[in-house]
């Protein structure tokens, strides 16, 4: 068996071809304008994770007052995270390791083991040269720089965790433990745009909840998934509107029909970029079931949602 796929750079997502709608935009707008976070929740495969690489390219070609990073600096929350983890790590075993190491010699500093995260480094390059940098050993440079800080999947980490930072969500600073509490802050004539997203797989507490900016990112309708479809093929792409609007159709059946996980808008996208690989434009989409049906792992990822759908084609 040869599988010959010739994958493209169109295929490759960037902030360019994220679509956002008036109402998202205006909730971004509001975020910045009152300095506080915005939370966004949303089926998965909604876009929520990918709207901070929309945000952080659209402020560093437009922003004037502040210098902007055209790529956010990203937290992924694990059920293991702690509030410190959002700010800074420190390495207490390679620390005491290196202390053994170098008995005899002056020991190991303690900024040796201290790398600044997500959160803490978007403060601390708002203010480079303001800092005593040798405190740490991240990189941070001596231009001064805004960021967008993306914070992942918030609804993962234990209850503590939001309120365990909303004096450092309010103030934008945080304080190393390590270096007797040295407290890193951000340069007022900078900026730090934090966007967290969750799955909704458990509550978050209201005092954390006031502090933020709320979003719901509706699924989108068939007129919206065609623009989202045309937009992520590219201009190169061989589909009529008619044959998208037909596979549309199709991929919204599947999702009412889906008993398990109804696919996403990413594994639309998917499941068109493999079909128009495969090369089915000459046809109308009712004269592939078959072709389709062969196609449908890209959609469906439950053995129930495959019994259930199967039929449709």
């Amino acid at each position: 068996m040869s599988i010959r796929i010739q994958v493209s750079s169109a295929s490759t997502p960037t902030a360019e071809k994220y679509i956002m709608s008036d109402a998202l935009r205006n909730a971004v707008e509001v975020a910045i304008a009152l300095e506080q976070p915005l939370l966004l929740t949303g089926e998965p495969g909604t876009g929520k994770t990918r709207l901070a690489f929309k945000v952080a390219a659209e402020l560093a070609k437009v922003s004037s007052n502040f210098h902007f990073a055209d790529q956010p600096l990203i937290f992924n929350t694990k059920t293991t995270s702690t509030a410190r983890d959002l700010f800074y790590t420190y390495d207490a075993l390679a620390h005491f390791q290196a202390a053994n190491i170098n008995k005899a010699a002056s020991g190991a500093a303690t900024n040796d083991f201290i790398d600044l995260q997500a959160f803490g480094k978007a403060i601390a390059l708002t203010n480079p040269t303001g800092l005593d940098t040798k405190r740490f050993r991240t990189d941070l440079g001596k231009k001064a720089q805004s960021s967008v800080v993306l914070i992942d999947e918030i609804d993962k980490a234990p209850r503590d965790f939001p309120n365990d930072i909303l004096a450092e969500i309010e103030r934008y600073e945080f304080q190393i433990k390590e270096q007797d509490n040295y407290a890193v802050r951000r340069d007022p004539q900078q900026r730090v745009v934090v966007i967290m997203t969750s799955n909704s797989e458990k509550n978050l507490p209201d005092a954390f909840l006031r502090r933020c900016v709320f979003y719901h990112i509706p699924f989108p309708d068939q007129d919206q998934l065609l623009a989202i479809a045309k937009t992520q093929l590219g201009e190169a792409t061989k589909y009529t509107d008619q044959l998208l609007n037909e596979l549309i159709e199709k991929f919204n059946t599947v999702r009412q029909t889906a008993v398990r996980k109804p696919p996403a808008t990413a594994e639309l996208i998917a499941w068109l970029r493999i079909l128009e690989m495969r090369d089915i434009m000459h046809k109308k989409a009712s004269e592939h079931p078959t072709y389709l049906r062969d196609h449908l792992s890209v959609l469906v990822k439950t053995k129930e949602d495959l019994d259930a759908v199967k039929d449709l084609f």
